[in-house]
């Protein structure tokens, strides 16, 4: 994929954002708690999409600045989210002054950025000694439906966090992981799906037989069949690194 196909790519979600709201998880409050520093009052949620994590760090009573690069998105957090400030921007030109938040945390979306623009752009914001810290949800296919889901949406591995490297200004990288379950209805899990990227930007043909599978898994197979509500595990691994 060229880094404009990336780019694109990246831009696709605002089609999607509804769907994308109904169907993503959250993030386990243990690997929040792990992401930011304890004194931490101001953050700056870096690709915050329809607001999945700008919500608990509200719920903190923390001072939550959000920013995205897709209207669409950024309309269904404020939506929810009313008293938090929601700017148009993206990492490589982040819409803030210069040393203006304690951590600066990205949910789901650090591969999307050119990295080297990203980590000036982040060092400018953070204040001295702040926190930069990148979370992704990966499914835990150990499950069998899971794995199923997998065979028909592609399986999910975490290529993400392994390959990061913060160059400096960072310094003292760390990785964590944390297993959790998400509980969802059916109909999310379909929303899930529709809200992945290569799903939006898959031809018509492709995507519909795509949910379809999904459909199908939902309706047929034994742990799924009839149920009301369903048990999504999860990893959920982290990345942090402390601005020098």
């Amino acid at each position: 994929m060229t880094a404009e196909d990336a780019r694109q790519r990246s831009l696709s979600f605002g089609e999607e954002a509804a769907a994308y709201e109904r169907g993503r998880p959250s993030y386990p409050p243990e690997a929040i708690d792990w992401l930011l520093q304890k004194d931490a009052r101001s953050v700056l949620d870096l690709g915050a999409g329809t607001g999945k994590l700008t919500v608990r760090l509200v719920e903190r009573g923390l001072d939550v600045v959000a920013v995205d690069p897709i209207p669409e998105m950024l309309e269904v957090l404020s939506r929810s989210l009313p008293d938090t400030p929601a700017l148009l921007g993206s990492a490589e030109e982040i819409p803030l002054p210069d040393d203006s938040v304690d951590s600066v945390l990205v949910a789901q979306a650090w591969h999307w950025f050119d990295p080297e623009r990203a980590i000036k752009e982040v060092a400018r914001v953070l204040r001295p000694g702040g926190r930069l810290g990148l979370v992704w949800n990966t499914r835990d296919e150990r499950l069998g439906w899971v794995k199923d889901l997998g065979g028909i949406v592609g399986h999910e591995e975490d290529p993400f966090s392994r390959q990061v490297t913060l160059l400096a200004p960072f310094v003292e990288l760390e990785r964590q992981q944390f297993e959790w379950t998400s509980y969802l209805t059916p109909q999310a899990l379909i929303d899930l799906v529709a809200s992945r990227s290569y799903c939006i930007t898959s031809p018509a043909a492709v995507r519909s037989k795509t949910l379809d599978r999904v459909r199908e898994l939902l309706a047929t197979h034994p742990a799924l069949a009839s149920a009301s509500g369903l048990a999504l595990p999860y990893i959920t691994v982290g990345v942090r690194a402390t601005l020098a």
